[in-house]
């Protein structure tokens, strides 16, 4: 019997459960980034981003319900990496003043990997008709698109004059 082809609802469901593990994931890590961090502004951008992370992770499961599915993450390796490189810089630079520096690059790397997972899972939304699921999405894109604009001013204003 032939295997049938797998649509882009698949895909979509399958993308989704990917960032809802890596949202989980981050919720975790932003703690462990926060108290790492030197600089104040720092510590406090991670705090920030760990309340939105949250709320994100609530929109995610209102996607879920959307298409009639249960919330569930799937193993994720890119944000398993894309951590674990923040953990070693954590260990590797703790005390030095390249760590800020060190630490807000390794989040927007995660910033940049959600600024992408959104961006494609809103389009496919649209293209299954999953309007309120898109308009879910984009909220959450436009959130990860400022914490990213945020962090660049912030690097560029203080932590990376710091770090030299």
């Amino acid at each position: 019997m032939a295997k049938q082809p797998k649509t882009l609802d698949e895909l979509f469901h399958d993308t989704l459960k990917d960032i809802y593990f890596a949202e989980k994931k981050i919720l975790a890590t932003l703690p462990k980034m926060a108290k790492a961090a030197q600089a104040p502004a720092l510590k406090k951008a991670f705090e920030k981003h760990h309340t939105e992370t949250e709320a994100q992770i609530t929109r995610l499961e209102k996607v879920f319900a959307a298409i009639d599915k249960k919330p569930q993450g799937k193993t994720c390796a890119a944000i398993l990496g894309i951590t674990e490189e923040g953990a070693e810089i954590i260990k590797e630079y703790k005390g030095s003043p390249a760590l800020d520096a060190g630490l807000l690059a390794a989040a927007q790397a995660v910033e940049h990997y959600e600024i992408s997972r959104y961006g494609t899972l809103k389009t496919w939304a649209g293209e299954l008709g999953l309007n309120d699921a898109a308009r879910l999405l984009d909220q959450t894109l436009q959130e990860e698109k400022k914490t990213d604009v945020a962090l660049s001013e912030l690097a560029e204003a203080s932590v990376n004059q710091e770090a030299a």
